[in-house]
């Protein structure tokens, strides 16, 4: 059945064209539905329905001998750019359907990162005194601008940066060029004299 309705639909689409191109001239009058059916390779029943839309917008019109006669090249062109619309819509429809997949896989990807910080959170605070301790750098701090590497902050305080939380991006195990932004979340494991010794160090 879809294969019908595209056939006698590009038909139509391609009559309409033909009368664009002044193949069949307004107000000229083309043959029947039997030779018009030899020429597209289709039964008569097809060309019916090809001529039944071109009927409908006002392109041709068909007597009741059955004779076609052209009667608009602007109504065939406004044929064509209305089916041009409407592939143009379903495509965009099919980008949303596509770009909505996309965001249900983030969305899983998301939920499951969240849900395994989360479990290793859990463990974490299982291993006390090593607790992972949230440090958000505020605008004044002086290590704002500089890279971990520079802060040597293992060396200096003796806790370790495990990851960075930057807006809704979560860097794991950050290298040391990672450079700290203003509002940056700091994760640190160390001991409790540790993480006072990291945020003295921050906000010193």
């Amino acid at each position: 059945m879809a294969k019908s309705v595209a056939s006698y639909q590009s038909i139509a689409l391609d009559i309409a064209k033909r009368i664009i191109n002044d193949e069949f001239p307004v107000g000229t009058k083309i043959s029947g539905r039997t030779l018009l059916s030899s020429q597209y390779s289709v039964s008569p029943e097809t060309i019916r329905k090809a001529i039944g839309i071109l009927k409908n917008a006002n392109i041709v019109n068909v007597s009741q001998g059955k004779e076609i006669t052209i009667l608009s090249s602007q109504q065939a062109y406004n044929l064509i750019e209305h089916h041009k619309e409407i592939i143009s819509a379903y495509s965009l429809k099919q980008e949303l359907e596509m770009l909505l997949e996309k965001k249900e896989e983030t969305d899983r990807q998301f939920r499951k990162i969240v849900t395994e910080i989360m479990r290793y959170s859990d463990r974490l605070k299982n291993l006390d005194p090593y607790n992972p301790v949230e440090i958000r750098i505020s605008p004044n701090t002086a290590v704002v601008g500089k890279s971990l590497e520079t802060l040597d902050l293992w060396h200096n305080t003796g806790a370790t940066i495990v990851a960075i939380r930057r807006e809704t991006e979560i860097m794991i195990s950050p290298s040391p060029d990672t450079i700290l932004q203003c509002d940056d979340r700091i994760v640190v494991v160390g001991s409790n004299a540790m993480l006072q010794n990291v945020f003295d160090f921050i906000n010193q």
